[in-house]
């Protein structure tokens, strides 16, 4: 069982930078994968980026390539999602998940899920 609590959305100006946590409970957290989705008002929740379980490699979506990035740290069960050069597109809620595999890039992999932070980038 992993328990997932998200911080740090908040307003921020486009081009803004935000760098969002995900604190996880539970001793399966360095054995899962974890991941960042969102969802923005009247869309489908969507694949933000991936790592692997031992923090070693990580994926992402071709939206969020290069200005993006995710880690963890399994000596203290956190997540992170550092976001630069943020565009009103980016807006939405933001969750955190794990997958008790390696790596996982798909909603249906991902069996915890955080309850969401909110971003807001105005243009």
């Amino acid at each position: 069982q992993v328990q997932l609590v998200e911080s740090g959305g908040r307003l921020v100006q486009a081009g803004g930078s935000l760098r969002l946590s995900c604190a996880a409970s539970g001793r399966a957290f360095s054995t899962h994968a974890m991941g960042w989705f969102r969802q923005a008002p009247g869309k489908e929740r969507e694949f933000v980026a991936t790592v692997d379980w031992s923090g070693g490699s990580t994926y992402y979506a071709d939206s969020v390539k290069g200005r993006f990035t995710i880690s963890k740290d399994n000596a203290k069960n956190t997540v992170y999602l550092k976001m630069n050069s943020l565009k009103p597109e980016d807006t939405g809620v933001y969750y955190c998940a794990a997958a008790p595999r390696f790596i996982a890039t798909m909603t249906s992999q991902y069996d915890y899920w955080g309850q969401g932070t909110q971003v807001t980038v105005s243009s």
